[in-house]
């Protein structure tokens, strides 16, 4: 990373840039608001190109800063991450949407919440408050009083984009929907049954969660993110952990990161199980669908057993996990993971050599490559594309570089592909299952060390931290600021659902409108952690 830290100390534009920190996997750099876009731009050329974690607006008015904007990147081949922070911003800041169009989401979000105005942005429509909010109503400013939002809402009817022409017409599906699903309403504008266009609206029930966790304490937060979903409940809370081991300077034992890989391992492949049995329901395929979730609820049902919780809530602490297995039940555990991964090889060929299936899969619901990275799409979603990012790979995280993890990738984009990457990364999970918990069984004979040096007292404060994991969805993020006293001033809960919700649009044109439940279910995004 020599050349970019040259390029940012010479920077022509402005003398004043400060590196803050430059370590060997992070640096954290102050750039004027205004100088953001050029800055983006040169990191963008660089090969290979860099991934977004995550894009932060702070309200740091009463430290003297104004409003403050972090951008975080992470450059795969060298395994290094870069916070760009710009600081001092009044009531507007330069959008960086047409260069990296992944962030369109993050900076309408700022419009909404803080009131800022993202000059220049292609779409300023708001996107989380919908229209009967009254003006100046911007939540994630300090400024801001709870308890009167519901006295001053006044319902209004949402606005889409008209098109006219002869025979198209409009479909409406949503926001509610026939299962028990959270609400999101999806528009399509068709002729007969093929789709010109989709327009998706989400943030129904958005829950205000960082508002919520603000002035609370480190322990109180991790019980609110770990409730963000059921679907990443271990990735949300072990990525709020991270960030507050960073803050902390804490670092975990070997012990306590073999524990985290195990658990986020079952997270993983209870997921990706049930989620091939939702694409199944999606075509009305029973048998497939059946399969899918009579294994998911055996592996929940493990959680359950062994760790207290069907969604592993409460196992991940900061500095360490709460408990560990002993050897008798690592073994158990074990060999009734392997019954279970002996019977997904049972029921599996059933779906990858059905001609029914296949054809309803095959060539639908197309991602392209160059769209994934341009929309900063993330997960089995981006692999199924061409696209080898894996946190789990990108970089040193919990164990996996000692399993030798490889990212699973398909090259089409299309269901079928997103289909092939959960099969294999669930074979895969099932076998580093079975070597963690092999290692799991000789350490649970002696002292392991899962000891939680944790203290809130030695955080640091006003400064950023972030956390990442390789969620079943993809990078969860979790950013995270605390003030003197340990408490929580800012976080910012970047799901892997939220960055890839904006993709979904993109893949249903040239479809017809009964492929929706299956390209849809291919992605399985979730709903909550999106409207968080």
């Amino acid at each position: 990373m020599q050349g970019l830290r040259e390029y940012l100390q010479s920077y022509h534009s402005c003398p004043d840039i400060e590196i803050v920190e430059w370590e060997k996997q992070e640096g954290i750099v102050d750039v004027p608001p205004r100088d953001l876009p050029e800055i983006l731009t040169y990191c963008l050329a660089m090969r290979p190109r860099p991934i977004w974690l995550t894009h932060v607006v702070n309200d740091e008015r009463q430290l003297g800063r104004g409003f403050c904007l972090y951008l975080v990147l992470h450059f795969p081949g060298m395994d290094f991450s870069l916070t760009l922070g710009a600081k001092g911003i009044n009531d507007e800041f330069p959008s960086l949407a047409k260069i990296f169009p992944a962030l369109n989401w993050s900076e309408r979000e700022a419009q909404d919440l803080f009131g800022l105005h993202a000059v220049g942005h292609p779409d300023p429509r708001s996107l989380v408050l919908h229209p009967g909010w009254p003006k100046g109503f911007h939540p994630l400013r300090k400024d801001y009083k709870t308890g009167e939002e519901g006295k001053n809402f006044k319902r209004a009817p949402l606005v889409f984009p008209e098109m006219h022409g002869d025979g198209i017409f409009q479909v409406p599906v949503g926001p509610i929907h026939a299962g028990i699903i959270e609400p999101g309403h999806f528009r399509f504008y068709a002729i007969g049954e093929p789709v010109l266009h989709l327009e998706a609206q989400l943030f129904y029930t958005h829950k205000g969660i960082e508002k919520l966790v603000e002035g609370r304490s480190i322990e109180e937060g991790l019980r609110i993110i770990e409730r963000v979903c059921g679907v990443c409940a271990l990735s949300h809370g072990l990525a709020y952990c991270e960030a507050v081991e960073k803050l902390a300077n804490v670092k975990v034992s070997r012990s306590a990161l073999l524990w985290r890989t195990i658990l986020a391992e079952l997270e993983r492949v209870y997921n990706h199980i049930g989620d091939i049995g939702n694409m199944c329901a999606g075509v009305g395929f029973a048998i497939g669908n059946a399969n899918g979730s009579q294994s998911k609820e055996k592996l929940q049902r493990l959680n359950l057993k062994f760790f207290g919780h069907r969604f592993l809530r409460g196992m991940v602490v900061p500095g360490g996990v709460k408990s560990i297995l002993n050897s008798k039940d690592c073994q158990t555990l074990l060999s009734q993971l392997l019954e279970i991964a002996k019977d997904f090889e049972e029921w599996i060929p059933l779906l990858l050599h059905h001609d029914g299936f296949r054809q309803r899969a095959v060539t639908t619901g197309v991602l392209k490559s160059e769209s994934a990275v341009d929309m900063g799409v993330t997960g089995p979603a981006a692999r199924a594309s061409g696209i080898a990012n894996d946190w789990r790979e990108l970089h040193a995280h919990l164990l996996y570089p000692e399993l030798n993890l490889q990212s699973m990738v398909e090259q089409e984009g299309d269901c079928w592909s997103r289909l092939v990457v959960r099969v294999k990364e669930a074979r895969e999970s099932f076998r580093f299952l079975q070597t963690l918990l092999e290692e799991g069984m000789t350490e649970s004979e002696g002292k392991s060390d899962t000891s939680n040096p944790f203290s809130s007292r030695k955080l640091r404060p006003w400064q950023p931290a972030w956390g990442c994991v390789e969620s079943p969805r993809g990078t969860d993020v979790v950013w995270l600021m605390v003030d003197e006293e340990a408490k929580i001033y800012r976080c910012r809960i970047r799901s892997a659902s939220y960055a890839n919700w904006p993709a979904v649009p993109l893949t249903v044109p040239g479809n017809i409108v009964p492929d929706f439940p299956l390209i849809n279910k291919s992605f399985e995004l979730c709903y909550s952690c999106c409207d968080r």
